[in-house]
């Protein structure tokens, strides 16, 4: 299971709101998107999301609220190896 997909299938459907929504946004085939998100509960070993409901448990949300700082660190991440982010010292810019 390709974990940082999962994340993003689930936080997606936590976004969204629906499986067939969020399968869209990531252009996967809804079916896809349900399987990725058991997969990831069966390896977490909890329930993130209530089927019936379509509503996050409470689990899900501590979840969801550790993807979405892993994709912030993740952007700032590469954001910080661009050369156009990275900060020179002024000697350094001068010479």
């Amino acid at each position: 299971m390709d974990r940082f997909l999962a994340m993003k299938v689930f936080a997606r459907v936590v976004e969204a709101g629906s499986f067939s929504k969020a399968a869209d946004a990531l252009r996967l085939p809804p079916a896809s998107a349900s399987r990725t998100l058991q997969a990831l509960e069966a390896h977490l070993g909890a329930r993130l999301i209530n089927r019936t409901t379509r509503s996050i448990i409470e689990d899900g949300e501590a979840y969801y609220e550790r993807c979405v700082r892993v994709f912030i660190d993740w952007v700032a991440e590469l954001y910080s190896r661009l050369p156009i982010f990275q900060v020179r010292h002024p000697a350094a810019v001068a010479a």
